[in-house]
């Protein structure tokens, strides 16, 4: 099924557990897209993170942060005339979003600041796309994946982060925000839940939220 892509660069965002890697990888299989996908992995304080929060969250957003900006930096400020459309798995937001819930009330001061700065010369999505599950769901796929420093997440955690994403959506009215309640699709696994997803993005939607649900 050939679908056209109207839009320059989409994020597709969510919470841990929700597919944004997988559905990214599977829209590159049948779309001239760039794609840019979270290094995370190579983050070495994380496994650290999930054992001792208070201790090195910190340390964890920070590098976060300078790994997200130098790998969008290097992708989004320059037009490359050989790909239809960007999709990133992130946006530079998210960086903010988690260092809100893991970080105390001084640091997550100095860490606005910080953000503020590297944040000025990013350009917003033209569409952002949120995949949302419920946080049972999203334990349940996290225990399937078994990545040892995942191991800590909690679902108070991701409820957390979940609320996080919800309240900063109440005030975008700049660009489209689309949340898609996923439900319990797998859309690796069922083609036409892929494509049922995949041709919302078909769609042009004015500047705020919009909410979709898909039924398996």
């Amino acid at each position: 099924m050939d679908l056209k892509i109207p839009y320059n660069y989409i994020s597709i965002e969510g919470n841990i557990g929700t597919g944004k890697t997988s559905f990214c990888r599977q829209m590159q299989e049948l779309h001239n897209c760039k794609l840019v996908l979270e290094t995370f992995n190579d983050n070495p304080f994380l496994p650290m993170f999930y054992k001792d929060p208070q201790r090195y969250a910190f340390t964890v957003e920070l590098f976060f942060m300078t790994e997200r900006h130098k790998q969008l930096q290097s992708h989004l400020l320059t037009q490359d005339l050989f790909y239809d459309f960007t999709m990133s798995d992130y946006m530079f937001m998210k960086t903010l979003l988690f260092a809100r819930n893991n970080l105390e009330e001084e640091e997550f001061r100095l860490f606005q600041k910080l953000f503020k700065v590297l944040n000025q010369t990013f350009p917003q999505p033209d569409l952002l796309v949120y995949f949302h599950r419920h946080v049972d769901i999203l334990m349940s796929n996290i225990k399937k994946r078994d990545r040892e420093f995942e191991a800590g997440i909690t679902s108070d955690y991701l409820l957390k982060v979940q609320n996080s994403y919800f309240e900063y959506f109440r005030n975008i009215l700049s660009f489209p925000v689309l949340i898609v309640d996923m439900g319990e699709i797998d859309f690796v696994q069922n083609q036409k839940s892929f494509d049922n997803v995949r041709s919302l993005l078909t769609k042009e939607y004015n500047p705020g939220v919009h909410r979709m649900t898909l039924v398996m």
